[in-house]
Parts: structure tokens; C-alpha cells; sequence
């Protein structure tokens, strides 16, 4: 029988355990197949928009500095989905390759599968990623092989979160910059700067790029097993899937990427410097139903000022010193799809953004210049 402290500690932790009822889910969609696929994604964005309305939002801070030991339900939340998600990837590979699934239905299953395997696999990963343990970073470089994403790991770690708010991060969307125009930019910028970084920092060690410490043979090796998994368990068919979902989940990344810090900038303080980050660098969003789906992600102001707390520690930031989204992840990713949309709502909160942080600086053409890709922008 549990402890009155055990099972308190249990019931805070419970509502962020809500991501492990996509699993189930899943599995009902795709053995009732037909319009039932759609269920996934549909929860995800759309169900948790309406719950994000009737619960409100969480003002509350934990203790920042509360000890691991009183984390334990949350720690194993994210230790335990890379098992849980492994099983019902290649689970759901062998199952609807084999089934009599239409073309449709089979598409719809592993669209939900990428929206599972991007909103709630890479951002546990990420969750795994700032940890110290050895056995949480393999645990997220794991999930990151399943969507073949693993340079996110070297990517964030040291590129996004040493250069956020400046035009060496490529994450950072440039002000006006349009989701259609990030994205392929992204995609090619962060493999390449992620790349570089890992280059550049065993150069420091006297070490060619080619010296097994590169992490990125162990990425590599990582997602030639997944795909070898995929191949065996659904042929080619169960291979063009896996890719399917990868895809997806990719795409639910940097649609969020986008989201958090679109049009903030750190100020230049003269010879290729920049003021500290600070959490008025990221946008801030305190939901409270889609921070337990997203366990806390969205109190990202927070994350870049002490990014090595643990997502239940976060803190929330009031507008004085971070900037608040109008809604949550649910509803921002989903206008970021319509750039006409994003930029009536953005826009203005960026350029308020500005007049609240930095009044001092009237003139925004070079910040402008530097953080738009488009010639003459």
C-alpha cells in the first residue's frame, strides 16, 4: 500500500501520464480502420484545443530545486514511452501490413503514428537529451532513431541552445518568415550545423570527424537498425510506412520549432556578441491540458533560462518577463500552417515585443536583415 507522500506525489504526476492513452488509441483506430484512423491526430490537435478552453491555465510553480527523488513518476514517465513506443511502431508495422486495410486506412494509421512518435517521441527525447544519466540520453537517441531525426540531439545541444534569438541558430524563425519557408530550410540547416558542431568540438580534441566518438555513427547506426527492423517485420511496404511516420513526426517538430521562438532576437552587443538568453527569448504558453500532453514543453521561456531542469520543475512567467502565447501548442502549430493566418496574429505580438523588452532600439531594419532569408526583406 502506498504512502499518503508516495501517492500524492502519484497524483500530481498523474495528469501528465494522459500521453500513454494515444497507445491504446491507436490500436482501437486501426482495427476498426475506415474514417476512425483520423481519431490520433484529431485528439491531438483538436480535442486538447477544446480541453486547453475548459481548463485554463496553470500559474503555479513547482520548487525548482526539488531533489530527483520526488520526481520518480515523472522520471519514469518519459523512461518507460521508449520501450512502449518501439513495441507499437513495429508493432503497427507487422499488424497493417498484413491486414486488409485500404491504402487510406493504412496512410491514416501511420499519419497517426508520426503525430504520436513527433509530439509526444521527440519531445520526450528532448526531455532525455538535457538529463546527465547515460541511460536517459541512449533512451532518447533511441526514440530519435525511430523517426531517423538523431542529429536533433547534437543540433539542440549545441547549436539551438547556445546561438537561440541570433542568425546562427536555424531553428529560430526569422520575423515574416513563413512556415513553408522554414521548414526546407531547417531540414538541410540543422543536419548540417549539427554536423559541424560535433566536428568542430572534437577538433578541440585533437580529433578527426571520422574518430568513433562521433555521435554521429552511433545516429547512423541507429536508424539503419530501425529501418532494418521495418524491412523485416513489413517488407517494403513496412519500410515506405516507417518513413510515412518519420515523416510525420519530423514535420510536428518543426512545426513547434517555429511556434517558440518566431520573430525574438537577443540583442547584438557589438563584435559578433549577444546579451545572455534570458526567457524573454522564447514564447511562453501555460495550458494547462496541453502542458500535461507536452509535459510542459510549452513553458519553454523557462526551459532555455535553466535547461537543465526537469519538464515538472519549469516555471511559468508572467508577461513581464517572458512573452505569452494567445493559445496553446494545439491551436499555434495549426495556424502556422496558414502564414497569412500566423502573421495576423503574430506579428503584432512580436513588434509589442519589441517596444516592451527593447525600447531603446528604434531602428529594427538590421535585426530584420539578419534574421530574414529573403533579399531585400
Amino acid at each position: 500500500m502506498m504512502s499518503p507522500d508516495i501517492l500524492s506525489r502519484w497524483q500530481s504526476a498523474l495528469p501528465f501520464w494522459i500521453s500513454y492513452l494515444l497507445i491504446p488509441l491507436i490500436w482501437t483506430t486501426s482495427l476498426a480502420g475506415s474514417w476512425w484512423v483520423l481519431l490520433v491526430p484529431l485528439s491531438t490537435w483538436w480535442a486538447f484545443a477544446v480541453l486547453d478552453r475548459l481548463t485554463g491555465l496553470n500559474l503555479e510553480n513547482a520548487d525548482p530545486d526539488a531533489p530527483d527523488s520526488v520526481l520518480r513518476w515523472y522520471i519514469l514517465l518519459t523512461k518507460l514511452w521508449a520501450p512502449v513506443q518501439f513495441l507499437t511502431l513495429l508493432g503497427l508495422i507487422w499488424y497493417v501490413t498484413r491486414s486488409g486495410l485500404s491504402g487510406f486506412e493504412k496512410i491514416g494509421v501511420f499519419f497517426g503514428m508520426g503525430v504520436i512518435s513527433g509530439t509526444i517521441g521527440i519531445n520526450y527525447s528532448h526531455e532525455l537529451m538535457h538529463q546527465n544519466g547515460r541511460l536517459e540520453r541512449w533512451l532518447g537517441d533511441v526514440l530519435l532513431a525511430m523517426v531517423l531525426y538523431s542529429h536533433f540531439r547534437s543540433e539542440h545541444l549545441l547549436v539551438h541552445h547556445r546561438y537561440v534569438g541570433t542568425p546562427r541558430d536555424p531553428v529560430t524563425a526569422r520575423y515574416n518568415e513563413g512556415f513553408h519557408r522554414f521548414y526546407p530550410r531547417v531540414l538541410h540547416q540543422c543536419l548540417v550545423s549539427a554536423f559541424r558542431a560535433e566536428r568542430e568540438l572534437l577538433a578541440r580534441k585533437g580529433q578527426s570527424w571520422t574518430d568513433p566518438a562521433n555521435p554521429f555513427w552511433r545516429y547512423w547506426a541507429l536508424q539503419a537498425a530501425m529501418v532494418l527492423l521495418a524491412l523485416l517485420i513489413g517488407g517494403w511496404s513496412g519500410v515506405a510506412l516507417f518513413l510515412l511516420q518519420a515523416g510525420v513526426a519530423i514535420w510536428q517538430l518543426e512545426l513547434v520549432n517555429y511556434v517558440e521562438h518566431y520573430g525574438l532576437t537577443r540583442k547584438h552587443l557589438g563584435d559578433g556578441k549577444y546579451e545572455h538568453v534570458r526567457p524573454r527569448h522564447s514564447w511562453n504558453a501555460s495550458q494547462k491540458a496541453s502542458n500535461w500532453l507536452l509535459i510542459n514543453l510549452q513553458r519553454h521561456s523557462d526551459h532555455h533560462y535553466k535547461p537543465n531542469r526537469r519538464f515538472p520543475l519549469l516555471q511559468h512567467h508572467s508577461q513581464d518577463a517572458a512573452p505569452q502565447l494567445p493559445y496553446g501548442y494545439p491551436v499555434m502549430t495549426v495556424a502556422a500552417m496558414i502564414p497569412p493566418l500566423w502573421r495576423r496574429v503574430m506579428n503584432p505580438r512580436v513588434r509589442a515585443w519589441r517596444r516592451q523588452y527593447y525600447p531603446e532600439i528604434t531602428n529594427w531594419h538590421p535585426y530584420n536583415k539578419a534574421q530574414n532569408p529573403r533579399p531585400g526583406a
